[in-house]
């Protein structure tokens, strides 16, 4: 039962890491994406502060507000 709680608790964790890290680059924080790579924590700040201008104007230029 371990070996299982490990691996689940393993693959929650890298598809959080990887869902934060692609909405820390789709809200335009390109360096700390490129720093969080080293430093995952970082993914975790540009994912939750506010998208630049530029990805804003993007976003509604798009639609996807």
């Amino acid at each position: 039962m371990s070996t299982f709680l490990w691996i689940v608790l393993a693959t929650l964790y890298l598809v959080l890491l990887w869902t934060f890290a692609i909405t820390c680059f789709r809200n335009g924080h390109y360096v700390l994406f490129t720093i969080g790579i080293i430093f995952p924590v970082l993914w975790i700040v540009g994912a939750l502060i506010a998208p630049t201008a530029g990805a804003q104007a993007t976003g509604a230029r798009s639609g996807l507000q």
